[in-house]
């Protein structure tokens, strides 16, 4: 046997198949066994595997034990005399492995192989080569300075900013998504060393290799697509402390004395520098928007309460003090959360969604007033004013930043982006079929034939011209069909065309279509699976406000709410439970097994069979009560399932 594939999996069954079905191609030269160990996924891989690649060999793992231990599983039963760690969510070239294992066959010197990786955009990965970690290197990567000096061999040893991509060169670091490795140097310096979790394990066992006299290369000679980059959540400071760690144990390993002391507290002060500039990021992208519309706000009612004071009483400081530093951010405050409530802020919020949440804070601003004290009651025909300012201004401001960005005063209108097919026409037809089923509305420009343009009234162009087609008809996104472009022929136009264009691939028979437009995204899916109501953002922050209103209503109604409960002190300690976010007031009734997967929820007081004069319940039925429930859930399901089970509310074993 030649070479061992093995594939570490977790959640990501789509990217799987697809990375699977290029493995399968470029198998095709190279006697070569494939391993797939998933790590306690939910998302059915397990099947997917074995109903679509009986040939490969799968270690289901009942826990997730982590990258490292779960490639070591495999290595220790493989056969080849090379070893290659494949991410599953990358796609190779039909050559990918001929080539590889014939240079590592040409260079007996070489412990470990890395490839040219570019991301979803068709943006070269910059991990592809790397340098080992020390201590300066480590200092410059993380203050920034190999950003600002990306070719400087000083500022960005971490890259290797200052060699070619294009171009082979022997380097230190090889990347975790594919490293290709010498089994005799594996048996000579040992495995994955397993106290790596996640990250570090692909430096550290490079660092082993060169220190055991072997050397590891770039190969620039065939590229593959990493989807995801150096990770999904960069942004999370989950993210932040997992890398660091992981090279805080890379230094307690292999140095020592006063350089080891250096690059641990380096290590440590970038752990909190990171962890800082995350959280104000965060912060910054969550909040700026609210942050912008009540600065809005403020200032249109400092305008409307001197403008009205001038015309209606002759005095523009009619209006107490109070005015500005109580009602107004009262006023604030309101509207902005009834936005937020709204799905305003929501990335696929539009002017309805603000309109009704500022209509609705309106509506609370009036139902407020007659409880404030009476120096507080501004004139109501200012909170009218300030409606009209706060829809205008909210609106505005978006309609602007829209500008900014795309160059046209579409918002809240569904862009049409233009798409083009790569591919047959029988190909181009299923594609378009999973593209209504999975509801997503796409302007088809028309087809571009993979091979000799066979009929001009069926395919814009042949593939050599896809360049054309893209400029003339101003083509957004490329969707190309595996089965009949091959992936060099995919990754060489990804990067002739660059970043402007979004690219997408749909596998052959395969029922999704996968992209990803950036190396810090998780990838875009377009599929037929059932789209759960429950798991979308606003749904699950209606059911948390609903959780806690309810929960404070329950309290502060006591003793009386607790009349019709059976269970009175359970229902008080089920409150603060919910209230805490340990539990929902209504969740998913218990079953053995769930023939589809539901997306996951707190666990619930109550459940869909609350209610139902039904002594027995057949377990089909309980799966299919908590399907509809998840498929097409509303907040006032939950409302009619309290009410239902209202002398339920006590129960503690649920």
């Amino acid at each position: 046997m030649k070479l061992s594939v093995i594939i570490v999996n977790y959640n990501v069954k789509y990217f799987l198949e697809q990375a699977l079905l290029s493995v399968r191609k470029a198998s095709a030269k190279v006697a070569t066994e494939v391993f797939v160990v998933d790590n306690n996924s939910v998302d059915d891989s397990v099947q997917m595997v074995r109903e679509k690649f009986p040939e490969v060999h799968l270690i289901a793992n009942q826990d997730n034990p982590g990258f490292s231990i779960a490639n070591n599983q495999a290595i220790r039963i493989s056969k080849g005399e090379y070893v290659l760690l494949l991410n599953p969510d990358t796609v190779v070239e039909e050559d990918t492995f001929e080539k590889c294992v014939q240079f590592m066959d040409d260079h007996p010197q070489a412990g470990g192989l890395g490839v040219k990786m570019i991301d979803g955009s068709g943006a070269f990965l910059p991990e592809s080569k790397r340098g080992f970690p020390a201590p300066m290197v480590a200092f410059y990567k993380t203050f920034g300075f190999s950003k600002l000096f990306p070719k400087s061999k000083t500022f960005n040893h971490y890259h290797l900013g200052y060699l070619d991509e294009n171009e082979n060169h022997e380097v230190e670091v090889l990347a975790g998504a594919f490293m290709m490795l010498r089994r005799s140097v594996l048996d000579e310096i040992g495995l994955l060393d397993e106290t790596f979790f996640m990250y570090g394990e692909d430096i550290d066992l490079s660092y082993r290799i060169v220190q055991a006299g072997y050397k590891n290369y770039y190969l620039a000679d065939t590229t593959i697509i990493h989807y995801k980059g150096e990770s999904t959540k960069k942004g999370s400071l989950n993210y932040v402390r997992t890398f660091y760690n992981a090279m805080i144990i890379f230094a307690r390993k292999h140095f020592k004395g006063e350089k080891a002391w250096l690059f641990i507290l380096m290590l440590q002060l970038a752990i909190y520098f990171r962890a800082g500039l995350t959280l104000v990021s965060n912060i910054a992208r969550n909040f700026y928007l609210p942050l912008l519309d009540g600065l809005l706000i403020f200032g249109g009612m400092y305008f409307l309460k001197n403008f009205w004071g001038n015309y209606r009483f002759g005095d523009s400081n009619y209006y107490e003090p109070s005015f500005l530093y109580f009602n107004v951010p009262l006023y604030i405050a309101i509207w902005l959360l009834s936005v937020f409530f709204s799905g305003g802020y929501d990335s696929d919020g539009g002017i309805r969604r603000i309109t009704r949440g500022i209509l609705v804070g309106t509506v609370l601003l009036a139902a407020v007033y007659g409880f404030l004290e009476l120096e507080y009651r501004s004139s109501r025909i200012l909170i009218l004013f300030g409606m009209m300012w706060t829809m205008l201004a909210m609106i505005g401001l978006r309609v602007l930043l829209h500008f900014i960005r795309y160059r046209n005063f579409n918002y809240g209108r569904p862009a049409s982006r233009n798409l083009v097919i790569v591919g047959t026409e029988q190909e181009s037809q299923r594609v378009m079929q999973l593209i209504h089923q999975a509801q997503i509305y796409k302007n088809l420009i028309g087809t571009v034939a993979p091979n000799g343009l066979d009929d001009p009234k069926t395919y814009l162009s042949n593939l050599s011209q896809l360049d054309e087609v893209v400029h003339i008809y101003k083509v957004d996104e490329i969707i190309f069909c595996s089965k009949d472009v091959s992936a060099q022929d995919i990754m060489r136009w990804m990067t002739r065309l660059g970043s402007e264009v979004d690219y997408k691939i749909v596998p052959k028979e395969s029922l999704s279509i996968i992209g990803s437009s950036s190396k810090n995204s998780a990838g875009e899916l377009y599929t037929i699976d059932i789209q759960f109501r429950i798991a979308n953002r606003m749904s699950q922050r209606n059911k948390r406000v609903l959780d806690i209103v309810f929960s404070l209503v329950f309290l502060l109604t006591l003793p009386l709410g607790i009349w019709w409960v059976k269970k009175k002190l359970g229902s008080i300690q089920n409150a603060f439970t919910v209230l805490s976010g340990k539990k929902s007031w209504v969740g998913y009734a218990a079953s053995e097994g769930q023939l589809v997967e539901l997306p996951a929820i707190r666990p619930g007081i109550l459940s869909p069979l609350d209610g139902l004069a039904l002594k027995t319940i057949a377990p089909m039925t309980i799966q299919r009560l908590n399907f509809l429930y998840a498929k097409d859930y509303v907040a006032a399901e939950d409302l009619t399932i309290i009410w239902r089970g209202y002398q339920h509310l006590g129960r503690r074993d649920a």
